[in-house]
């Protein structure tokens, strides 16, 4: 797959971990092995995170 472009301000699908459904999760900064950000929806919404770029299916919007 190829690499995404991610940015500050995307808006990304995060795939389903443990008990945690697929989510949006607002990128707030990007690093070379994962980003930093807020859930969007589900129930981590609100949450702030760190998931691996290997997490990230794919953008759903830009900033």
């Amino acid at each position: 797959m190829a690499e995404l472009e991610l940015a500050p301000g995307d808006v990304v699908v995060v795939r389903a971990f443990d008990d945690v459904p697929e989510h949006h999760f607002r990128v707030e900064g990007v690093f070379e092995d994962c980003v930093t950000g807020f859930a969007v929806t589900g129930p981590l919404a609100g949450s702030y995170g760190e998931p691996a770029t290997e997490m990230i299916l794919r953008i759903v919007s830009t900033n």
